[in-house]
């Protein structure tokens, strides 16, 4: 405050003179200033499939490996992918078809990767005449607005996103990784299956873990697996709405081919690791030898 009346209104003034004004003209909001409370926004949902709430993680994308996930709003169960438009439209469609159904709302944030899933979204939610149908069944919003998904990526980074960034910080330290074009296909080459290993086990460690109680949220606590499959044990409903198979084969129709990768590249990496006698790798140890080893043997 005393820097807005110096710099907006240019009046010098002692701050003991600016503290006794303000504890005599707002002194609820000083109390809770001093006790460090503000509002929190309390997230409601009716049941699962109400609202799926879909972002990407860009922590390594300066190493070249692209995150997608989604998570249901009242359940917490979530989903993966990566950050292809193309792929991304496939990995939502993949999901109507196995639970049946297409969720009431979706909502991303305003990334040209989520382009094409929304559009699909919307297209399979036109048929329906319900509350949110067609277009007004997708939301845009600020990535920091969708706290759900936000919710969850600080626990992913907490468990394993900040295990690949430190692993990856080390090997740009150590001159491994320059950030190059080659680099980052290479990277992802060796790291790719390892890393989606990771990210399903988590994904099902996830899924199948006890969400405790929360004064924020109106969402009952409980395995998300639960949650999500028996709502009724929860106080909710299954808000999904069924979808026909014929505008799903044609709805799938409209799903653009994936976007030109380096397939050429593999395809000399995969010659060479055979020429090098190394094994596919299983683990991130073996996953750092191979790319080491076909660095100084493609002279990268």
């Amino acid at each position: 405050m005393c820097q807005t009346l110096r710099q907006k209104h240019s009046l010098t003034v002692r701050r003991d003179d600016v503290m006794r004004l303000m504890r005599e003209m707002d002194p609820s909001g000083l109390q809770n200033r001093t006790r460090r409370l503000f509002t929190r926004r309390t997230y409601h949902s009716m049941g699962p499939n109400e609202v799926w709430h879909v972002d990407g993680y860009d922590k390594l994308k300066p190493f070249g490996v692209a995150i997608s996930g989604c998570i249901d709003g009242f359940s917490r169960k979530c989903g993966k992918s990566n950050s292809d438009p193309s792929i991304i439209a496939h990995n939502y469609m993949e999901c109507v078809v196995q639970h049946g159904i297409v969720p009431k709302r979706l909502r991303t944030d305003c990334g040209t990767e989520n382009g094409v899933m929304a559009a699909l979204h919307c297209t399979l939610r036109s048929e329906h005449m319900a509350e949110f149908a067609g277009a007004r069944s997708h939301m845009f919003g600020a990535s920091k607005s969708n706290q759900r998904i936000e919710s969850w990526w600080s626990y992913f980074r907490k468990q394993r996103g900040q295990f690949w960034m430190n692993l990856f910080g080390d090997m740009r330290e150590k001159h491994l990784f320059n950030g190059s074009p080659e680099h980052k296909c290479l990277l992802q080459y060796c790291f790719l299956d390892v890393l989606q290993k990771d990210l399903d086990q988590y994904k099902q460690l996830w899924n199948s873990h006890t969400i405790r109680p929360s004064r924020q949220s109106q969402c009952p606590s409980g395995k998300p697996e639960a949650m999500y499959h028996v709502p009724h044990r929860f106080n909710g409903e299954n808000c999904g709405l069924t979808v026909y198979a014929q505008t799903l084969s044609q709805v799938y129709s409209f799903i653009p081919p994936p976007t030109p990768g380096t397939d050429e590249d593999n395809e000399e990496y995969t010659l060479l690791q055979r020429q090098g006698g190394l094994s596919t790798p299983l683990q991130w140890e073996s996953a750092v030898e191979n790319y080491i080893t076909l660095k100084d043997m493609a002279h990268l």
